[in-house]
């Protein structure tokens, strides 16, 4: 059940990544809710502003994604 303490722990620290990222995560939120039938790519560029942010983040924090 180690695999499963270990997911706990990461789950744990997803409130705290979202904290981090929160700008750029408004940023992307704000992109795709701007219009009412977003298509692929539509919001590409805040989207990986945004997973690049959270992959910092998990780095700063010894966590995972």
């Amino acid at each position: 059940m180690d695999s499963v303490r270990k997911a706990r722990s990461r789950l744990r620290m997803y409130p705290q990544l979202l904290a981090k990222c929160s700008e750029s995560a408004g940023v992307y939120a704000k992109c795709v809710t701007q219009n009412s039938s977003v298509k692929k790519d539509d919001c590409l560029k805040e989207f990986e502003n945004f997973k690049t942010c959270l992959i910092k983040a998990s780095k700063d924090l010894k966590t995972k994604m």
